[in-house]
C-alpha cells in the first residue's frame, strides 16, 4: 500500500487511441480494503483505466500507483498483488469448476498439492463445493460468474478489480455475484468495481466516481451523491383531474418549493428537502380539502437521477433474459 494508505492511486492519466482519448486527465484514489464503484456509459473510460491499473495496457501520461508499486516501472510487483475478472469469465468449460482453479493456481506458479488445496478452500468460500467436480458447461451463469472471482482470487489479492462483472445475468445470478463480492469485502480485499447497473454500485461501493469522456467528473458516498439533488420529493396522483388544482394549491400551503404538475398523469411532485414529516402534513391537508389521492409517495433521490444530473442522460441497463 501507499504510505497515505490508498490501495489504488492515479493521477492525470491519459490514453490516446488514434484522434481521441479515452482517458484524458482521469484522477482517482480509493483507499485500501474498501470498494470505490465506477460509474458512467459506454466508452466514458471505465474499462481502459482498469486495463492500465491492471499492467494490461500502457498509459501515455500521469502516474498510478497499486498496492504501493508504480504500474508503469514495477509491473509485476503489480501483478503480483492484484486479481482481475473481466467482462467474460475466462473459464474452460470442458474442465470441472475445481480443475479450472487448479489450473489457475498452477498458471499462478503453485505447487500441485496447494493448488489442488487453494481449489478446495475457494470453492467452499464461494459456495461451489457441492457442484466443483461438474464441467463448467453445465453451470448457470451465475455460477460462472462466481467460479471466475475464485479464479481472481488464487493468490489472495490484496487489490481485486471487477470490470462489470454481473453483465448479462438475470437477477438471481446478480444477486449470488454480490454475496460472493460481500465475502471479499469482508475479507478485507480492496475492489475497484466498473458497472453500468446503479443498484449494483449503491449496494457494494463505499464510494462511486462518475466517469465521463476519460475524467472522473464527480465523487462521494452514495449518500452524498444523491444529497446533491436536494433530498426527497412527495410525488401524489389525485383520483379525479378536477381536483388537481385544489392538490396543487394544498401542498403549496405545507410546502415551501414549488411543485411541478404533470396535467395529463394528474399528479403533482415537490421536493421537501429531508423533511419526511411533510408527507403526512400533506396528506392531512388534502384530506381535510376532500381530495382523493390515487397513489403517493416519498422518493428518495437514486443513483439513476444523479448519473442523469451529471451526464445528461440515464444510465444504461443491461437486458437480461
Amino acid at each position: 500500500m501507499t504510505a497515505s494508505g490508498a490501495a489504488i492511486v492515479a493521477q492525470g492519466l491519459r490514453k490516446r487511441y488514434r484522434d481521441r482519448f479515452a482517458l484524458d486527465g482521469f484522477d482517482l484514489r480509493v483507499d485500501a480494503g474498501t470498494v470505490c464503484g465506477l460509474l458512467g456509459p459506454n466508452g466514458a473510460g471505465k474499462t481502459t483505466s482498469v486495463r492500465i491499473l491492471s499492467t494490461l495496457l500502457r498509459l501515455d501520461g500521469g502516474r498510478a500507483e497499486v498496492a504501493g508499486f508504480d504500474v508503469t516501472r514495477q509491473p509485476d510487483q503489480v501483478r503480483y498483488r492484484i486479481g482481475l475478472v473481466g467482462q467474460h469469465p475466462a473459464l474452460d468449460e470442458a474442465l470441472s469448476g475445481r480443475q479450472n482453479l487448479v489450473l489457475f493456481g498452477r498458471l499462478f506458479h503453485l505447487g500441485r498439492r496447494r493448488a489442488r488445496q487453494r481449489a478446495g478452500e475457494l470453492l467452499e468460500r464461494f459456495g461451489l463445493d457441492d457442484v466443483g467436480e461438474r464441467p463448467v458447461r453445465t453451470y448457470s451463469g451465475g455460477m460462472r460468474r462466481r467460479l471466475d472471482l475464485a479464479s481472481g482470487m488464487i493468490l489472495a489479492p490484496a487489490v481485486l478489480f471487477l470490470d462489470e462483472p454481473t453483465t448479462g445475468l438475470d437477477p438471481r445470478g446478480r444477486n449470488e455475484v454480490w454475496v460472493s463480492i460481500r465475502e471479499l469485502i469482508r475479507a478485507g480485499t480492496t475492489v475497484l468495481l466498473t458497472t453500468q447497473h446503479l443498484d449494483e454500485a449503491d449496494q457494494l461501493a463505499d464510494r462511486i466516481s462518475v466517469v465521463e469522456a476519460g475524467r472522473v467528473i464527480a465523487e462521494g458516498t452514495p449518500d452524498a451523491l444523491k444529497a446533491r439533488l436536494g433530498g426527497d420529493r412527495i410525488e401524489l396522483v389525485v383520483t379525479d383531474a378536477a381536483d388537481l388544482a385544489t392538490a396543487v394549491a394544498q401542498v403549496r400551503r405545507v410546502v415551501d418549493d414549488e411543485p411541478t404538475v404533470d396535467a395529463d398523469r394528474r399528479a403533482v411532485s415537490v421536493g421537501v428537502g429531508h423533511r419526511a414529516g411533510a408527507l403526512v402534513e400533506v396528506l392531512r391537508a388534502l384530506d381535510t380539502a376532500q381530495v382523493a389521492v390515487a397513489d403517493v409517495a416519498l422518493r428518495r433521490p437514486t443513483l439513476d437521477d444523479v448519473f442523469l444530473h451529471l451526464t445528461g442522460h440515464r444510465a444504461i441497463q443491461e437486458v437480461t433474459a
